[in-house]
């Protein structure tokens, strides 16, 4: 038997490393299977290129509850570890073997999946470990050692009988620690960190039916078999190439990330990259329509298939956290435990390569199926707006992608919408006028008056269109955005036949002054417009640049584009062509002039649905009363 201290270069280390290393005690069962998952990995690796003469066969990782004992055990089938090995890999904090693997092996070794960067995973297991066993058998020909250790810089190390090669840990559970010797929560922990491992992970066995053999009788029973149950899948859809996979896969694989999500994705996007850095993933569009609300932290972080965390912001755009899936990428720079993202060149990178890749998407599902495509608009709509606020590079790609749907029921690339509106829809400056509406329902009155006079209106109903419409403007040349019932159209777009006025301008003046004190609303700023005879007299508007405002302070209650607070500002647009303008001029009862005026002004605010409260009781009341 072998006595000896620890190397360490500081004393009490294993306080440290239990109180500070790792956030989350429960990191420890991933950091073990993750050593003995680069064991096997490596035995692997030497086989395959003639260094370890053995058969590798069909390696797996047993993990075990001894609950009698109070202990766990990690059992792997890989390489093993000779005493002076041990000595080198163990007693040596940080240490770490597999850093000197891929050293050593760096040609060969690239591509072999090995996790290990720092050293320290292993004594995450004095977290909730009392002591700690290690008993393992190199493929070499040596014998077996067996390493045990209380957590203090003490060890102990000497020869034991083991005939198969491999390493088993064995943890002996701390007192404060005895939720991991209940099998609910180590099942929960391996499903949560290493569900797609790369080597199969066996937790107990269970029952299987074997499948009658032919010309059984027919009251035959069939047998029953106890298996080992493998909780995870070495091969996940991200690790195989596109060409490997069809549309059934892609679900399939979706429904196993998120066994709970009953809806299917729209589609997906498959990431595969080698250079400049090392990233595979998928990711899957669910179906967001109009939600900015809905769950993020979605997308799940792998490194060698090794789960990391869910939190993915930084090398995920931010517009794409409404997205789910799968990123896995051993460049990633981790913290030491594997916890976070650390800042680094590498991570915008690949941010960048994401954004390409989705860009790249989209521009691929519209040129093979626009039918589809546009049917899906409104249930990717969000993700892709946003995208075009928030990242410069996706946005000078939106051109070939990006839909503009008219209440019509048409949808428009931009080219083809400038095509369609930029001889009949420009203003007296020479800008190209867009008329949109945010809802159909509540803006139709306005809507069909633009229709009638051949103007097209399109259906921008997402809550970021505000800075859309911003990001728009300042970038197209000649651009304006004007919605439906913001600044009354006849203002923004030339007409070749200017309207001919009905009323004189002393007139006007007499009428606006009539309105004004029949309305006494700071809120509304009467105007006078020579409309069409058939518009309608009275009409309420909002400054374009005041609603607009508006707009955007409301989609920042989440946080995301926050503003202050705006006033509530109408225009009342009187149409001094229409006949009630000719008749309040007419009427000298002033009392029945502003009964005319107040419900002309109430049938104005119940198009806009500002009619509300004691108001609209009133006005109903009115109504009635004029039936009888």
């Amino acid at each position: 038997m072998t006595k000896g201290n620890i190397n360490v270069s500081v004393e009490n280390i294993f306080p440290l490393i239990k109180k500070f290393l790792y956030s989350d005690h429960e990191i420890f069962l991933r950091e073990l299977i993750s050593n003995a998952t680069d064991a096997t990995l490596k035995l692997k690796h030497l086989t395959s290129i003639g260094e370890a003469q053995l058969v590798y066969g069909n390696p797996k990782i047993e993990v075990k509850i001894d609950k009698e004992n109070k202990t766990l055990h990690i059992i792997d089938q890989g390489l093993g570890m000779t005493a002076e090995e041990v000595e080198k890999y163990i007693n040596q904090v940080a240490f770490s073997g597999a850093e000197e693997f891929l050293e050593k092996y760096k040609d060969s070794a690239k591509d072999s999946g090995i996790i290990g960067h720092f050293g320290l995973g292993f004594y995450s297991a004095f977290m909730v470990a009392s002591e700690v066993e290690i008993i393992t058998k190199s493929y070499k020909e040596a014998p077996a050692v067996r390493w045990v250790c209380d957590g203090s810089p003490e060890f102990s190390l000497e020869e034991v009988e083991k005939t198969e090669r491999g390493t088993e840990i064995i943890l002996h559970i701390a007192e404060d620690s005895t939720e991991f010797l209940e099998e609910f929560r180590i099942r929960e922990l391996l499903t949560k960190y290493n569900k797609f491992m790369p080597v199969p992970i066996q937790f107990g066995t269970k029952t299987e039916t074997l499948p009658l053999p032919e010309g059984a009788a027919e009251d035959a029973k069939p047998e029953t078999v106890e298996v080992d149950n493998i909780i995870n899948n070495p091969s996940p859809a991200w690790t195989k190439a596109p060409s490997e996979l069809n549309e059934e896969d892609y679900k399939s694989f979706y429904h196993e990330l998120y066994p709970m999500q009953f809806e299917e994705p729209l589609f997906n996007i498959h990431l595969n990259v080698d250079y400049p850095f090392n990233l595979t993933g998928i990711l899957y569009f669910p179906k967001l329509g109009n939600n900015l609300n809905i769950e993020k932290d979605k997308i799940q972080l792998y490194q060698n298939q090794v789960f990391v965390t869910d939190e993915v912001k930084g090398i995920v755009p931010d517009f794409l956290m409404l997205l789910r899936g799968v990123i896995d990428s051993p460049d990633i720079p981790l913290n030491v435990s594997r916890s976070y993202l650390q800042a680094d060149g590498a991570v915008k990178k690949i941010s960048s390569y994401i954004t390409k890749k989705v860009a790249d998407k989209m521009v691929s599902l519209i040129n093979t199926n626009r039918e589809d495509y546009e049917q899906k608009w409104n249930d990717i709509k969000v993700v892709i707006e946003y995208g075009m606020i928030s990242e410069d590079k996706f946005y000078e790609k939106s051109d070939k992608f990006a839909l503009y749907p008219s209440t019509e029921g048409k949808s428009y690339l931009w080219e083809e919408l400038m095509e369609k509106i930029k001889i009949n829809q420009t203003d007296k400056d020479g800008n190209t006028v867009i008329l949109y509406a945010t809802n159909k329902d509540e803006q139709h009155a306005y809507i069909q008056t633009a229709l009638d006079k051949g103007y097209e209106v399109l259906l921008l109903d997402s809550p970021i269109v505000p800075h859309l419409i911003q990001k728009l403007e300042t970038t197209k040349e000649k651009i304006q955005f004007a919605r439906v019932d913001a600044d009354h159209i006849n203002n923004l777009i030339k007409k070749d036949e200017p309207i001919i006025a009905k009323l004189t301008d002393t007139e006007k003046e007499t009428l606006k002054k009539e309105v004004e004190t029949a309305v006494n609303d700071s809120k509304f700023t009467v105007q006078l417009e020579d409309l069409d005879s058939q518009d309608t007299p009275f009409m309420i508007t909002q400054p374009e640049f005041m609603r607009r405002m508006k707009d955007m302070q409301a989609t920042g209650g989440g946080g995301m584009f926050g503003m202050g607070a705006f006033p509530e500002m109408y225009n009342l647009v009187v149409n001094s062509n229409s006949e009630l303008a000719s008749e309040i001029l007419k009427t000298e009862n002033s009392e029945e002039k502003n009964a005319k005026i107040a419900y002309a002004l109430d049938l104005a605010k119940l198009s806009q649905n500002l009619l509300k409260g004691k108001e609209l009781t009133d006005f109903i009341a009115k109504s009635f009363s004029k039936l009888k």
